[in-house]
């Protein structure tokens, strides 16, 4: 089946089938254009079109549901400047490059192999003009802002002050807070700068989001685990006091 059949079908279940998780018509249109199959390994792209997610390189390329959800969250209008913190594979910032065009999305992911994916991606599927760079995320991308919309595909317990910090007085930040639980919140940006917590928009299940050295394809992928080998082979080594040679005390006036 000709795979813009299979994408009209996808969507119309987003809408109709599927509780209407696409109620915007310029997000259902988005999601009709982009070529799904052009950012799913070839040994998944049968499933392309079927709503599930995939795990990648040490990401999750997100099911169409769910990036639904995101865009009807994130509420983009045209010429919207956009930052997408955790570009994965690239086809969240595809999407949005249907809706704002691509000169106006910006994504970051920490992890550099993931980074020069969605760049090819993006370019074999007609975004090439999207901005893909490796950086940390909860920096976010300061040369470019402000954004009037900040996307972020990971988790945290609060929103990161300085994404806050780099919307427009109007803009608003979505991402998945909590812990256990997560709920995919909106956040804006309150006249002191701090943030505005806002509408929620149901749980959801998203990875944490990374610090430098936590990257899949870091050399120490797990930071804590290093320092706690290195902290216990100091205090091995360390002196306790039964180590020092006896002291005959009865010599010293």
């Amino acid at each position: 089946m000709e795979p813009t059949v299979l994408r009209d079908d996808m969507v119309a279940s987003l809408e109709h089938e599927m509780k209407g998780l696409v109620r915007s018509e310029h997000v259902g249109l988005a999601l009709r254009t982009v070529p799904r199959h052009e950012f799913v390994p070839l040994e998944a792209s049968d499933g392309a079109y079927s709503d599930r997610s995939f795990d990648h390189r040490g990401t999750r390329i997100l099911s169409p549901s769910t990036v639904a959800r995101l865009m009807e969250a994130l509420d983009v209008r045209e010429d919207d400047s956009v930052l997408v913190v955790g570009a994965g594979v690239g086809y969240t910032s595809a999407v949005l490059a249907e809706i704002v065009g691509e000169q106006n999305v910006h994504a970051v992911d920490i992890t550099r192999t993931m980074v020069y994916e969605a760049r090819q991606n993006l370019d074999s599927s007609g975004y090439g003009g999207v901005f893909v760079d490796c950086r940390d995320g909860a920096d976010g991308l300061p040369e470019y802002a402000p954004f009037d919309r900040i996307l972020v595909e990971a988790a945290a317990i609060e929103p990161p002050r300085t994404l806050v910090e780099q919307l427009t007085a109007d803009g608003r930040l979505v991402i998945p807070l909590g812990g256990g639980i997560q709920r995919l919140t909106a956040v804006e940006r309150a006249s002191d700068g701090t943030p505005d917590i806002g509408r929620e928009f149901g749980t959801v299940a998203f990875a944490p989001l990374l610090v430098d050295g936590e990257q899949s394809d870091t050399i120490e992928r797990n930071r804590t685990t290093r320092e706690d080998r290195e902290f216990a082979d100091r205090n091995a080594q360390a002196r306790h006091g039964w180590e020092h040679e006896w002291i005959d005390w009865d010599g010293y006036s």
